[in-house]
């Protein structure tokens, strides 16, 4: 990503609406999914907003990002041992880890995704879970995968086959952010279709915030009951390495 976007992430992660909705549904993924005991490797952990939210299980946490000074103050943030390094090659032992998250790296134009998800298959214990957050559909590509350096989008089937070819199985994969993917499209196709346009990443007033997570969490009540969204956003993948 561009050296600001760190920045952006690093200061809004805590707070802002989106973060907290993604980190919700990873957390609740893997609550419901833990894999064995052992250690969780976030993979492409930023500046460390999950790795802090993820304390909440009680597992031992590692993270990791390419960008030295992301994954240092990922470390500082959360307490989890955060070390930088490529997605592409993982400077990790084979099955040194119970469960791996990966939020908005496949998508990465310096991540090869196959070759990325043949070292989570690596690192990753057997009976081990991944959780893979991917942006959806390449036609709302903006401004903002400019800046964050996003070469590609996905589709559900996509993500799915992606995971399958990669030795993955009880594969789930489920959009979210489906409520507000209305808005997302004006604000990213109409409001800032220049691609000089500012990051999605900023401070939003406390009512509107409030206003899109509690939108947010109201489709993540729902999913819990059994409700499936035809498109959205965002898709969160679940899958298990046999």
């Amino acid at each position: 990503m561009e050296p600001a976007e760190y920045d952006l992430m690093d200061a809004a992660e805590a707070r802002m609406w989106w973060y907290r909705a993604l980190h919700a549904r990873v957390i609740d993924a893997l609550r419901r999914r833990p894999g064995p005991n052992g250690t969780v490797l976030d993979a492409g952990c930023g500046t460390g907003g999950l790795l802090a939210r993820m304390a909440a299980l009680g597992r031992p946490l590692a993270g990791l990002d390419f960008n030295p000074t992301a994954a240092a103050r990922a470390g500082a943030k959360s307490g989890a041992l955060a070390s930088a390094g490529d997605a592409n090659r993982l400077p990790f032992a084979d099955g040194a880890f119970a469960a791996l998250t990966s939020c908005d790296v496949l998508s990465h134009r310096a991540i090869d995704p196959p070759v990325a998800l043949a070292e989570f298959h690596r690192v990753l214990a057997p009976g081990g879970t991944v959780v893979l957050n991917l942006p959806a559909y390449d036609w709302l590509r903006s401004a903002h995968d400019v800046r964050v350096h996003n070469d590609r989008r996905f589709t559900a089937g996509q993500g799915r086959a992606l995971l399958a070819q990669g030795g993955f199985s009880a594969i789930d994969a489920r959009y979210w952010n489906a409520l507000l993917l209305p808005l997302m499209i004006v604000q990213r196709k109409v409001l800032r279709s220049d691609e000089a346009a500012k990051s999605d990443v900023a401070p939003f007033p406390p009512w509107l915030d409030a206003a899109l997570h509690g939108t947010t969490a109201i489709e993540h009540g729902l999913a819990r009951l059994g409700l499936r969204y035809p498109a959205g956003g965002s898709i969160l993948l679940v899958a298990t390495r046999p």
